[in-house]
This record gives structure tokens, C-alpha cells and sequence, in this order.
């Protein structure tokens, strides 16, 4: 199993626990990726954390949706609902992300069903994240559990597959690349 950690400042919060003490779990357990969301700060916090993080780990450093901090981390990953918050078609906002990171840093962007990740086919980027596998306390309005279903759909991708969503680090997959952990990593 390789490990995507995602590191959701909010459950932080709600655990009581530092960020430190997240990158020193994800470090232990030989997370590949650590992946920082917050949903609720304004930029120049995130900056801060990325910056945090950077100095604690030397793995990938992925940014949730700010994009515009990708000059602090190798890559940026974004939801249905941001793309479409960059532009309606979700092909163009692919294009343009990839104009604003470049072709070095890594993108990648949540799937939920076949036909998405038909749709991340023809897209530039490097991995998707499939889910929710099973239901999860992090993400509210999960609008379907894939559940076995995950790994027949991921076997559809050209890219890169990162299970999402209450995924634990015993599940077993097929065409899985990554695991991705949050609460469950704690």
C-alpha cells in the first residue's frame, strides 16, 4: 500500500492536535504524499502551513484547491466543484490550472463515478482520486458510495488512482495507486 496523507486542518482542530504532530504520524506510517486542506483559512495562512509542512517533510506536498500558493508545494489538487468554480467547462479549467502550475507540478482532481474519470482521460494531469469508498467524517454530502465498485471503475483510468473517502490502511485494491488517509491516519 503507498500512503497519500491528507491533512484536513479542520479535523486537526477538532482532534486537538498540531500539525506537527500529523507530518510526525505521516512520516512514521511512510506517507508518499501529504496533501494540506483547509477549507475555512485565508491564503496567507495556508501559505504558512505549506511552509510548515515543507521544513518537516520531504515527500510531495500537495495544496487543496489554493493554487496559487504552487510556488510552496509540488502540486495542487482540486474537486468537481472548484474546476467549475474556474470555469464551467471543466476541460478548460484543467488547461488553465495546468497553464498557472506548469507541467512540473503535479495536478490531480476528485472523481466520483465512470464518467468522470472518462473525463479525466482526456484531461492533462497527473492522478485522480476516486471515491468516497465507503462513508467518511471528513467530507459532508458525499453524494455516492462506491464501495467494491472503486477499483472496477480505477481500472477505467489512464492515470494515477487514489482511493478517497473512509478508506482504511488495510483495504485492498487492484487498481489502486494510493491509499488516501485522513482521520483514519490519527
Amino acid at each position: 500500500m503507498r500512503l497519500y496523507a491528507l491533512c484536513d486542518q479542520d479535523l486537526l482542530d477538532k482532534k486537538g492536535l498540531s500539525l506537527e504532530d500529523f507530518v510526525e504520524i505521516a512520516k512514521q506510517k511512510n506517507a508518499e504524499i501529504i496533501q494540506y486542506r483547509n477549507k475555512n483559512a485565508d491564503i496567507a495562512f495556508i501559505k504558512q502551513q505549506l511552509i510548515k509542512i515543507r521544513k518537516m517533510y520531504d515527500g510531495f506536498l500537495i495544496v487543496n484547491d489554493a493554487y496559487e500558493l504552487i510556488e510552496f508545494c509540488d502540486g495542487v489538487h482540486v474537486g468537481q466543484e472548484d474546476l467549475k468554480a474556474i470555469d464551467n467547462d471543466i476541460f478548460k479549467a484543467v488547461k488553465i490550472l495546468r497553464n498557472v502550475i506548469n507541467k512540473e507540478k503535479l495536478l490531480g482532481i476528485s472523481t466520483h463515478n465512470k464518467e468522470e474519470v472518462l473525463q479525466a482521460n482526456l484531461m492533462d494531469l497527473n492522478y485522480i482520486g476516486l471515491g468516497a469508498y465507503r462513508d467518511t467524517s471528513t467530507k459532508d454530502n458525499i453524494s455516492a458510495i462506491l464501495g467494491e465498485k472503486l477499483d472496477d471503475i480505477a481500472s477505467l483510468s489512464k492515470h494515477y488512482v487514489a482511493a478517497i473517502g473512509g478508506v482504511k490502511e488495510g483495504d485492498k485494491f487492484s487498481h489502486i495507486t494510493y491509499h488516501v488517509i485522513g482521520s483514519g491516519l490519527l
